[in-house]
């Protein structure tokens, strides 16, 4: 597809959005909707977008990311029609964005390290808020609360690392994880919901730490860690099933070792 096939194709989708928000003869259920109740959709939009790619479905991928465009253009039809912003305003936005925090490709910057681009493209956003009149100049500013936490909190851990701000090893970390267990076994006994919630919260921050170091993503080792759960159980119903057994039947120790008799094949 040429570049005048895919802005015809573009324009299309428009054209499509345009037509079901129709105030007369639109589509219903489209014409209900404004931008608090499609943002719901849309971060379901992007899960499926990873999970398509996490199973590397690279058939079904094009449709997920064509459902997260179409989101996009959902919201620059409400802001057209609310005289705040267009499609072209979202599009000039993230390309006068990409041109100004890559000096090293479309300035002066030549011959930067990967970590040299990622510390510049942080001064420059730092510099973006700045210019906004952002009086928040902490080096945690700007991490939205809207993300899902795990990303927010790798997010915090990152920017304090900058300054140093760290256990010094990975030993150091387990070391720390294993005394926020501890914490968290003591509240167990006092019952404290909200201590317990404090506590179990400082374990999980410290489990991000060893994701961080370890480079990998907390949130996709959770949907693995799911994905296995779920085949595994899965099958234990299954074995269960051709036994003419179910598992609310079983005592925990049959259930366990029906578990480990699943484990061992997947």
């Amino acid at each position: 597809m040429n570049k005048s096939e895919s802005t015809n194709r573009i324009d299309r989708l428009i054209e499509i959005m345009a037509q079901l928000r129709h105030p007369e003869t639109g589509c219903p259920w489209d014409l209900a909707q404004d931008f608090k109740s499609i943002a719901p959709c849309t971060i379901e939009e992007a899960y499926e977008v990873a999970e398509a790619i996490e199973r590397e479905d690279f058939e079904e991928l094009p449709d997920e990311l064509g459902d997260l465009l179409f989101q996009v253009v959902f919201y620059a039809r409400l802001g057209e029609e609310a005289g705040k912003f267009s499609f072209n305003d979202i599009v000039d936005k993230i390309v006068d964005k990409l041109e100004r925090r890559h000096p090293h490709i479309f300035g002066d910057a030549q011959g930067l390290t990967p970590d040299e681009v990622a510390e510049n493209w942080e001064k420059i956003k730092r510099q973006e808020r700045r210019d906004k009149g952002d009086e928040d100049h902490s080096l945690l500013a700007g991490v939205s609360h809207g993300l899902p936490e795990f990303t927010r909190c790798l997010k915090l851990q990152k920017r304090a690392a900058r300054v140093g701000f760290e256990w010094p090893d990975m030993p150091s970390v387990l070391l720390k994880l294993d005394e926020e267990i501890e914490e968290l076994k003591e509240t167990l006994q006092e019952q404290s919901a909200d201590r317990m919630e404090d506590e179990l919260g400082d374990v999980l921050l410290v489990l991000t730490n060893v994701a961080r170091r370890l480079s990998i993503d907390p949130a996709q080792a959770l949907r693995r860690a799911n994905s296995k759960f779920e085949m595994r159980f899965r099958a234990m119903e299954k074995v269960a099933a051709s036994k003419g057994q179910s598992l609310d039947a079983m005592d925990l120790e049959e259930k366990e070792a029906l578990w480990q008799q699943v484990k061992r094949t997947l």
